[in-house]
């Protein structure tokens, strides 16, 4: 689903009165003729669909993410998705004063970039990775993989944000990403590591292991390169379901 078929931004236009747009035929701006709504929605669209053509022509992701309700956001990824970037991170524990981001995975363009703590893992690096993306991709990173960032990094990190773990709620898929990974059929070279393992091996690094470091790498470029197959599933199944209204017609 495009942000082309969508039009919720539009104050007044609800879930239904957009499903009976779509129903009529009217499944994209361009077919949009002012019949099927009333003189003033009618306006408000036209009004939208100019400014919206514009901003969407010069690549404003912004104006969607903040225009979208937060529910229907994950309608911007198939807009943006060959230029988002996916990212994890992983930490020395929970607390964002007290624990340390270890390692930090970048997935864009198909390649996955890693950060590593005392290498190159920098307040100038991660801005690097994120600074231009016109859409970020994490599971749980509104809570915690953003916070802990610009804790550690004393970065602000304010690029449109699609957190995967609200769209997979809204399809029943509950829990943490590998549950959730599980559940969709993702499978992973090393299906035993968890958050937990992280911390451990990041430990077993500090004490001189670099095999562990090399496991930990391992473990965060799958979350961060599964995010990619993880949003692309949850963005066809939301589509089916949002506009299947039309499609099964």
């Amino acid at each position: 689903m495009r942000i082309e078929n969508s039009f919720i931004p539009v104050r007044g236009v609800g879930e239904a009165t957009e499903r009976t747009l779509w129903r009529r035929g009217i499944t994209h701006w361009d077919e949009f003729d002012g019949s099927a709504v009333g003189e003033t929605t009618a306006r408000r669209i036209e009004s939208f669909i100019d400014e919206a053509t514009a901003r969407l022509d010069a690549g404003d992701s912004r104006f969607f993410h903040d225009a979208f309700p937060s529910g229907e956001r994950w309608r911007l990824y198939e807009n943006f998705r060959d230029d988002a970037c996916f990212f994890d991170i992983e930490t020395t524990g929970l607390s964002h004063d007290r624990d340390d981001v270890t390692t930090a995975s970048f997935h864009r363009g198909g390649e996955t970039t890693t950060l590593v703590r005392g290498d190159d893992l920098a307040a100038e690096t991660v801005r690097e990775a994120l600074c231009d993306a016109p859409l970020i991709v994490s599971f749980n990173g509104k809570r915690f993989d953003v916070p802990f960032l610009e804790r550690s990094f004393d970065v602000e990190i304010d690029n449109p944000h699609l957190d995967l773990m609200y769209p997979c709620k809204k399809l029943g898929l509950t829990g943490g990403l590998k549950r959730v990974e599980r559940d969709v059929g993702i499978e992973r070279d090393r299906p035993d590591l968890s958050g937990r393992d992280a911390v451990r091996l990041w430990r077993e690094y500090e004490r001189g292991d670099d095999a562990a470091l090399d496991a930990l790498v391992s473990y965060n470029r799958d979350d961060a390169a599964n995010l990619r197959t993880l949003m692309d599933r949850v963005a066809d199944s939301l589509h089916e379901e949002t506009f299947g209204v039309v499609e099964s017609a």
